[in-house]
């Protein structure tokens, strides 16, 4: 078959944190994508401003570099495994991958996904081990635990036979030899010429583009991300629009191909080439654009189903409409429904209500980013409780586990095992470095990990690390507890005095400062103990025209702990939620009223008994 030797696709994949969109960054720079004297961002293919504040890459991205005569496209994924819909979306436009892997940290659980991913999909791989500059690299470890991971993959023959680089992608450079550390990107970018086969095609056949990915441009409308594999597409050309229920007659309005960071406008796209086309504003990812004259439709891409959901509703607190603009249940429902069409691994579904939806998506950072977006958009939202999504096989209830590697100081082993074993956790693997730190990987299931982290971090004093990527589905676990402490509750509407929270922080630790409006039902504090506790932080002190001694004391209170999204949605329980605006976060209990909820819970105790 023919090949298009002037074109290599590659995606680089790796666990969070690993460096690929710093190696992107180097790559930019040393082909000329930028002047001498541009004013370049950090990492600048995290555009959002979420991916800038957290540090990750959440949208698949890609971009385009020459060297010599050959245009290298490059799909920078996310590290992160709750954004896995992105990996295996960008696995489709590709031919080859380059697998980042940290020279101290050695594989993680997402390293595992991302290269099962690519095996299934039989695209070559070129190992890249990053960061061979730390003090505490340990190369020739972590070389013998890729391959140990794809042995355990089933990897082929042929496809354990990668070539291997050594990277210092801050620095911007890369040798075949680990003692040597090099000058430039120039092995790599010659690596990626030899060992990424060039986009192969069939002389005559009919156009065949997959729609991988959805952007949207303010002057042309929605933009849709193809490769296009087969036969060539025009600006201004007809195509055959293949959806699921049947194929429509549409027109590419506008054509554009990625030239560094920028789109450009082009007459035509030949096969292999990455592709951006306007003038379908109904098309979603996974259809075709074919020859209207013999449409051939490709298969759709199949990604991993969720495996947690939460609910998604309208604000019905009654601080609601002070801080955003979008409260309508209409508003909420629409954003969701693009959410849907945009991003491939989350699902909208009804709830029990007409005013909330289940949303379900691969992890709880995964859907907090879209309750986040969502707030920044000027939303209003109630969000409950992170739960599980289960599924029946051979007629047993099953629920989803994770496979979970903690690195840890050795000292901290015990309260981790302590930890995981209290959630169903069983022991993998546990390797000591000899370093003082202790790797230890489990299986857990997953709503054994919702709140974990928090907890997790207390106990190893910050210093403990924790990833975790879905495995597979197991029969029920039984009864997990995960929160022994209870909730303060406050009984009435008002603002908050100093008065009577000092009197409350004796209690637990408050969620509030003074001054600050609450309600009936909202969560002020954590209790120190297992039941909810109704409280009055609203209570002023009696005035009166009698100086006591001791009447002008200042009133020292403990300073509240202000939660973030992340934490409020790890913090609530089954019959609590949390209330998102614009400007603040609060807890708050599903039933408001004090009454009807100890109604409800002498129903339960009635029930019991």
């Amino acid at each position: 078959m023919p090949l298009r030797e002037d074109l290599r696709n590659v995606a680089i994949v790796a666990h969070v944190d690993h460096g690929k969109t710093t190696l992107v960054d180097a790559m930019l720079w040393q082909t000329g994508a930028f002047r001498e004297n541009q004013d370049v961002a950090v990492r600048v293919m995290d555009s959002m401003d979420l991916e800038r504040e957290k540090g990750i890459t959440i949208l698949a991205k890609n971009t385009a570099v020459r060297y010599g005569d050959v245009k290298i496209n490059i799909v920078d994924t996310p590290g992160h495994a709750d954004f896995g819909g992105e990996v295996e979306r960008a696995l489709t436009m590709v031919d080859g991958v380059l697998l980042l892997v940290d020279a101290s940290e050695g594989p993680l659980p997402q390293t595992r996904f991302v290269l099962r991913k690519a095996l299934a999909a039989r695209l070559p791989v070129i190992l890249v081990i990053n960061k061979v500059d730390r003090p505490d690299a340990r190369i020739r470890e972590v070389l013998n635990e890729v391959y140990e991971l794809f042995l355990d993959l089933d990897a082929a023959d042929d496809q354990i036979e990668f070539p291997i680089l050594y990277t210092n992608a801050r620095a911007g450079t890369a040798s075949l030899d680990p003692l040597d550390l090099g000058s430039d990107l120039k092995p790599l970018f010659e690596t990626i010429l030899e060992r990424i086969p060039a986009p192969s095609y069939e002389d005559g056949h009919p156009l065949q583009a997959l729609v991988t990915n959805l952007d949207a441009s303010p002057y042309v409308g929605r933009l849709a991300l193809c490769r296009v594999l087969e036969g060539s597409i025009r600006r201004g050309q007809q195509v055959a629009w293949c959806r699921a229920d049947g194929i429509d007659a549409a027109k590419v309005t506008e054509l554009y191909v990625t030239e560094a960071l920028e789109r450009v406008p082009a007459d035509e796209a030949g096969p292999g080439e990455i592709i951006a086309v306007a003038g379908i504003p109904e098309v979603t990812i996974g259809e075709t654009l074919a020859d209207p004259d013999d449409a051939r439709p490709l298969p759709l891409i199949h990604i991993d189903e969720p495996s947690l959901s939460m609910t998604i509703g309208i604000n019905t607190s009654p601080l609601a409409g002070q801080d955003g603009d979008k409260l309508t249940a209409r508003l909420v429902k629409s954003r969701l429904d693009q959410e849907e069409v945009g991003n491939v691994s989350i699902r909208v579904l009804d709830a029990d209500r007409p005013d909330r939806w289940e949303v379900q998506g691969r992890g709880e950072l995964q859907l907090a980013v879209l309750v986040e977006m969502m707030r920044r958009e000027g939303f209003e939202l109630t969000v409950g409780k992170p739960q599980v999504v289960t599924r029946t096989v051979e007629g047993k209830l099953c629920e989803p586990v994770e496979r979970v590697s903690v690195d840890a100081p050795e000292e901290f082993l015990g309260v981790v095992t302590q930890l995981l074993a209290s959630r169903k956790g069983r022991v993998e693997e546990m390797v000591n470095h000899g370093t003082g730190w202790v790797r230890m990987e489990y299986l857990v299931p997953a709503r054994g990990l919702i709140g974990f982290r928090t907890e997790f971090m207390t106990e190893t004093r910050g210093t403990g690390q924790l990833h975790h990527v879905f495995e597979g589905y197991e029969p029920w676990h039984g009864e997990l507890r995960t929160r022994p402490t209870g909730s303060l509750v406050a009984d009435r509407r008002g603002p908050t005095t100093a008065y009577a929270l000092q009197n409350l922080q004796e209690r637990g630790e408050m969620f509030v400062g003074p001054g600050a409006d609450v309600y009936e039902g909202m969560i002020v504090g954590e209790n120190a103990r297992s039941d909810d506790m109704d409280v009055n932080p609203t209570k002023e002190k009696k005035l009166t025209n009698m100086r006591a001694a001791g009447s002008d004391d200042l009133v020292r209170l403990i300073p509240h702990r202000e939660l973030s999204l992340e934490q409020a949605l790890e913090f609530v329980r089954e019959d609590e939620c949390v209330e998102v605006t614009p400007l603040i976060v609060r807890l708050r209990k599903a039933e408001l009223s004090a009454h009807e909820r100890s109604k409800a819970r002498g129903r339960e105790r009635g029930a019991a008994g």
